[in-house]
């Protein structure tokens, strides 16, 4: 009888302590000014998808805000601030990620009433039209490839208010970037597709986007254009992340209509991890 009491009372305590893991907060890192990803008044997409991952763990968010994105892993995950970052690349050594959530890639974005034959870095056209990339990413990689970098140089600053990346953190305008195809500033843009998504969507000019294909250096380096997308936590916390990976085999279906209404066309995660080099796509490094 003792040994049956004894039982019960550590089923009991044990599940007082499940619950009380439940219904502690998920402390999320989010940038407060990273649209369309993240904002402190909630309206990126992530802000959604971290409230339903929460909703679906039984539990609430609690956004814990950086001014400066690079620093979400450094000073939020590695420091306790917080325990979990949605939008890292799946490959990201830095933490333990789950399986992508989903996967995307760069695109070629024209205006549709031009109908330029844009497919890869080898079209015609991109030797003559007016090109936009945002720097520190595999476009601009390509962009010195095809011989263009040059006479695209002062627009590339342009989109970061002309000021140096050295030593700081400069906020790319994609925004910018996808009216100025719109108005006819520039002819073809090169953009990650979930960072430019909502305004190409509502955009007044209708535009065009295509998948930009995998290419190569001319030494033969791979420049990679197409992520799978993951949720972090911090190395070792292994049972966050079971938690987090069981909520997200759920959530899928949620997900994939947050993306759509976003404007994301998602494309199906690989298996395989691909490094992610040149890439500026997920949470930055400082």
């Amino acid at each position: 009888m003792n040994k049956l009491k004894l039982a019960g009372a550590l089923a009991a305590v044990l599940l007082a302590g499940a619950q009380a893991q439940a219904a502690q907060p998920l402390r999320v890192c989010a940038a407060d000014n990273d649209l369309p990803y993240t904002h402190s008044s909630g309206q990126g997409f992530e802000d959604r998808l971290a409230g339903l991952l929460a909703e679906s763990m039984g539990t609430t968010v609690e956004r814990v805000g950086f001014g400066d994105p690079r620093y979400l892993v450094r000073d939020g995950i590695d420091k306790g601030a917080c325990d979990v970052v949605l939008g890292v690349d799946t490959s990201d050594p830095r933490l333990q990620t789950t399986s992508a959530y989903y996967r995307s890639s760069y695109v070629f974005i024209t205006r549709a009433k031009d109908r330029l034959d844009v497919r890869d870095w080898s079209s015609p056209v991109l030797k003559t039209a007016r090109l936009g990339v945002i720097p520190a990413t595999p476009a601009e990689a390509m962009l010195r490839q095809i011989g263009r970098h040059a006479d695209s140089f002062r627009y590339l600053m342009s989109l970061g208010g002309n000021k140096s990346m050295r030593n700081r953190f400069v906020r790319y305008d994609v925004e910018k970037l996808v009216n100025d195809v719109a108005s006819g500033e520039i002819d073809v843009a090169v953009a990650w597709a979930p960072a430019v998504a909502r305004y190409v969507k509502a955009s007044k000019e209708p535009l065009a986007t295509v998948p930009v294909p995998d290419a190569r250096r001319a030494d033969g380096e791979p420049v990679v254009f197409s992520y799978d997308t993951s949720i972090g936590v911090k190395k070792g916390n292994t049972a966050l992340h079971a938690r987090i990976e069981t909520a997200l085999q759920a959530l899928r279906p949620r997900f994939e209509q947050v993306l759509a209404q976003e404007g994301i066309t998602a494309l199906t995660p690989q298996a395989s991890r691909v490094a992610a080099s040149h890439a500026s796509h997920g949470v930055p490094q400082p």
